[in-house]
């Protein structure tokens, strides 16, 4: 199997890392439609299998009803291919399942590697539109037919995902801290770990997941359940009432006392007698043993009984006393009702007490809410007024539920250096042929004004310069551009055995600030929740005249009876 080696390496290619392999062990060869093996083995019969093929990896439509995407997976696409093997097993299925095909060609599928494959793509975290390339996938036909089927999974779910966490970003504001909560509604293992990732990638700043924190890094957060609050019944389940100040200078040999004790002063004092009724006693003893602990990181889950008339009480009961100690509790979870006035009302009894008592910050404690949020709730929230720190987000998130896939296709658009395009009656469908190269144009403001595809063997466009920018099927759609900076989007992440120099893969860390990055850098009626402006993709002239060239030679004439 072709792997960079770690020293440097001949043709100035520099020194080459090891690529690690995919993250989930069931990205394989073999995680592929029945079709792509079936048409290798059409390919090698017909002896066109080394054929040099060009691919074009895109999609068709941005999801959600919005008018950009970001684009996730292609980390994942090259530790694929830098680890592409068939081995002696899967051959030995592949015989099973497909037992009219002539042994030589198994044996030609036991020797292929990604060694002759390159991948040139958009870097991940981009802000992406419909009809350009993420990916440009150029090799042996055979080899990228079987890159298809992967690198559509990989990329299809990524990009979607990492799109619905940015819309939940924006509609949230930067301020907010966002946090997935969506292991248990995913669908299944690898979905709830590909959420974790994507989410974070998206803008989300931490996850409950454990093993996706472990293998991304990505903070993890959490409290605890009401399973946790119910499982209680009074204080006397405490055994150990013992608390430790966190320099260990001071023990309190039963917070359960002091608890209770500042349970009764806030009682009885005029401010809070109406709110300091008689809350759910099992509730504070739950509250408690969950401080004793938990004392540096003291958040609590307050509507298993009633938020205002027992939960918010109660945790208050507990962070006094954790503060007599020398803590600071972290502040409420909030998972039903009226999550705007709960969390204004909440913010109000935090301030009283902080004036009341002179506890330093009390009132600036965190408020998170829950509760199956997506980003209709989110933008309600902001419109009724709020005082949540923190969105816990899971179902409607992790499951994509506003839309289930975003549709990304393969298009062969070049073999054997002949330009190739697919027709169709419905002109969405009809690719754009050639090896392309794209640019993103910027304006006076910073602003990104339009993307524009040409022909690897044009001239780039220049900054200063004057370009006519073409839609690639309309005619009369068409515009001049003087761009004052120009991107050139697609780079080599995949140079195979060539002399090109690879893109080295950034962290998760790199990636999702880029991603934030490119959505403040959009201009913002193009990223609005509500009727955003579509982003112009374009053609160059020369591509222009091309595209209708080929589709007019292509196209089979009618002929009238």
């Amino acid at each position: 199997m072709a792997m960079y080696g770690t020293g440097e390496e001949e043709g100035g290619r520099g020194p080459r890392a090891p690529v690690a392999g995919p993250t989930n062990s069931m990205v394989s060869p073999l995680l592929n439609d029945l079709y792509q093996f079936s048409m290798a083995y059409a390919y090698w019969k017909a002896g066109k299998h080394k054929e040099r093929a060009v691919f074009d990896l895109f999609f068709r439509r941005n999801p959600f009803g919005g008018e950009y995407t970001i684009f996730g997976g292609l980390d994942e696409c090259i530790r694929f291919i830098a680890n592409f093997k068939i081995d002696d097993e899967q051959i030995s299925f592949l015989r099973s399942v497909m037992p009219n095909c002539e042994n030589a060609f198994f044996d030609y599928l036991r020797t292929i590697d990604c060694c002759d494959v390159e991948v040139y793509a958009i870097p991940e975290g981009s802000v992406v539109f419909p009809k350009i390339p993420l990916l440009r996938v150029e090799g042996p036909v055979a080899v990228v037919q079987l890159l298809e089927t992967p690198f559509v999974n990989l990329v299809n779910f990524a990009s979607l995902l990492t799109t619905n966490a940015a819309r939940h970003r924006l509609v949230a504001g930067k301020s907010k801290l966002l946090l997935e909560f969506g292991l248990r509604r995913a669908q299944g293992p690898d979905g709830g770990i590909s959420a974790s990732k994507y989410c974070y990638m998206g803008g989300f700043d931490a996850t409950s997941n454990v093993a996706a924190g472990r293998l991304f890094g990505i903070p993890l957060r959490g409290t605890h359940s009401h399973a946790f609050v119910s499982s209680f019944m009074s204080m006397d389940e405490i055994v150990d009432k013992t608390l430790k100040s966190p320099d260990g200078s001071r023990t309190c040999e039963d917070f359960v006392s002091l608890v209770q004790n500042w349970f009764s002063k806030l009682q009885w004092t005029d401010k809070f007698r109406g709110i300091f009724g008689e809350t759910n006693q099992s509730e504070l003893a739950a509250f408690t043993s969950y401080a004793l602990a938990f004392p540096d990181n003291f958040l609590a889950l307050v509507d298993t009984y009633d938020v205002m008339k027992s939960g918010i009480p109660n945790f208050c009961a507990v962070a006094l006393a954790l503060n007599d100690m020398g803590y600071k509790a972290r502040g409420i979870r909030l998972d039903s009702g009226d999550l705007a006035y709960q969390s204004i009302e909440g913010r109000k009894i935090f301030c009283e007490i902080e004036k009341k008592f002179s506890v330093p910050d009390f009132g600036k404690m965190i408020i998170t809410a829950s509760n199956d949020l997506n980003e209709e709730t989110l933008d309600a929230l902001n419109k009724q007024g709020h005082e949540v720190d923190a969105f816990g987000i899971g179902t409607y998130l992790v499951t994509c539920y506003a839309q289930a896939a975003l549709g990304c296709v393969f298009k062969l658009v070049e073999i054997n250096k002949q330009p190739r395009m697919k027709l169709s009656e419905d002109v969405s469908k009809v690719s754009i042929p050639c090896k392309k190269q794209i640019y993103r144009l910027y304006g006076r403001e910073g602003y990104p004004l339009v993307d524009i595809m040409t022909g690897v063997n044009e001239p780039p466009p220049k900054v200063a310069e004057r370009i006519l920018c073409r839609h690639p099927f309309n005619e009369s759609k068409r515009a001049y551009v003087v761009p004052q900076r120009i991107e050139e989007l697609l780079k080599c992440y995949w140079p195979g055995d060539s002399h090109k120099t690879r893109e080295e893969l950034p962290s998760l860390q790199k990636i999702r600030e880029r991603c934030i990055l490119q959505l403040s850098q959009m201009r913002p009626d193009h990223v609005r929740r509500l009727n955003p402006t579509p982003y112009k993709v374009s053609v160059s002239a020369k591509l222009y005249d091309f595209i209708h060239f080929l589709w007019l030679s292509e196209a089979p004439v009618g002929e009238l009876q």
